[in-house]
């Protein structure tokens, strides 16, 4: 059960290591073809008892732009449903100016994606995230690094994938901490910047714990590398990939489509809901005072005082998935002071954020019996470690002070 200060979770997210076949669609250059990746990948899953059927295109130094003009890939996406569509970015434009990022990729990410879900809605479109070159890329100081251009790399390929609600293999990731805890381990080929057969087989482990969500270690397909290096690959693939699942956003197949909400509550009894849901085509509420609503995101004024249980049902042609919180509505206030002032958004895990057109001088944060336990002034309130029960957020402004009563 995942429970926030305002808001309790009351349904359960069932984590399934049941599906043991994916197809997966590769879309990438050099990068992917070096080794034939996609064939390492399936020769994996085959020694760890699963299945993956799949295909590729890999023309070499390709870009998104180049992706996305290329016919090929096209065919190849809408030849079949896939489970999954990797797409993999030239190794250098990730890494390159935001603004320049903005323009000549970030747009190819999106359209391509756009093609994936036009073709099959359920399939997911997951993105390659590379490394950075062994010794950096010196055309760019921020990047002149290997550290340097393996944090632009990890930014760029998570807000690709934020962008177009898919995930990551997080390759590079894995790469960067068997670099920290294995330097004598060589992932580079003498150009330094294409995988060796041990970067490539560090990328297949990443690939099968990414799309399966299980572990690798074990698996007795090892290319004829030394069995020490090998079980050290599968290991730093393991926890890289299963420690940060949402980091990487991956997720069983089954939910595709998952149910989420945040909220703005005011000391007027109005709620603004914030829908967080993902890949969903309809939506359905009930505000739990017997009003309801198919809007994507709905205001809702409440008449009285009460603990509402409000229900997300997000639906899709994939599946159905159904979110419950309880929502705590305070129209009057519990100590004097100016309302309206501020109002106080959920972000998610005990955390929330003041927001006013006011100047914010402090926040006060007391329990139910009046004991002080935090003050503030930053906009950002983290109470994901407090106590269950009754907390008072008092904040003052340069115009007065509001109050807000948070149950947890």
């Amino acid at each position: 059960m995942r429970q926030t200060l305002l808001i309790l979770f009351s349904s359960f997210s069932l984590f399934s290591f049941s599906q043991d076949t994916a197809s997966v669609l590769f879309i990438g250059n050099s990068y992917t073809a070096y080794n034939n990746l996609p064939q390492m990948v399936a020769d994996l899953a085959t020694s760890l008892g699963d299945h993956i059927s799949k295909d590729a295109n890999t023309p070499g130094g390709a870009t998104f732009e180049v992706h996305s003009n290329n016919q090929t890939n096209y065919n190849k996406i809408n030849s079949e449903a896939w489970d999954y569509v990797v797409f993999q970015a030239q190794s250098q434009e990730p890494s390159f100016p935001d603004n320049q990022v903005n323009t000549n990729t970030l747009p190819y990410a999106i359209e391509l994606a756009d093609s994936v879900y036009a073709n099959n809605f359920c399939s997911e479109v997951m993105y390659y995230m590379t490394w950075g070159r062994e010794n950096g890329d010196p055309q760019w100081q921020p990047i002149s690094t290997y550290e340097g251009m393996q944090a632009r790399l990890r930014s760029a390929y998570l807000r690709f994938a934020d962008s177009v609600q898919g995930s990551v293999a997080p390759v590079g990731a894995v790469w960067k901490y068997v670099r920290d805890n294995y330097p004598t381990i060589d992932l580079y080929t003498a150009d330094e910047s294409h995988p060796s057969l041990h970067g490539s087989y560090l990328a297949a482990c990443t690939f099968y714990t990414s799309i399966f969500r299980k572990p690798c270690l074990g698996a007795t397909y090892t290319m004829g590398i030394d069995p020490t290096i090998v079980g050290q690959i599968q290991a730093a693939a393991d926890l890289v990939v299963l420690d940060s699942l949402d980091t990487w956003n991956l997720h069983d197949q089954s939910v595709h489509t998952q149910a989420d909400f945040g909220f703005t509550l005011t000391t007027s009894g109005v709620v603004n809901f914030d829908n967080l849901s993902t890949k969903a085509q309809t939506y359905s509420w009930d505000f739990g005072d017997g009003q309801v609503s198919t809007d994507e995101n709905p205001t809702v004024t409440y008449g009285a005082n009460g603990n509402y249980t409000v229900t997300l049902t997000a639906t899709s042609e994939c599946n159905v998935d159904i979110v419950t919180y309880q929502v705590d509505v305070q129209t009057v206030s519990l100590l004097e002071g100016n309302f309206n002032l501020a109002v106080l958004k959920s972000l998610g895990n005990g955390q929330f954020i003041v927001k006013s057109d006011a100047v914010i001088e402090m926040v006060q944060i007391a329990d139910a019996a009046g004991n002080q336990i935090k003050t503030t002034s930053n906009e950002v309130i983290d109470l994901s470690h407090a106590a269950s029960g009754l907390y008072l957020v008092r904040v003052t402004t340069d115009r007065g002070e509001d109050i807000f009563k948070l149950v947890r």
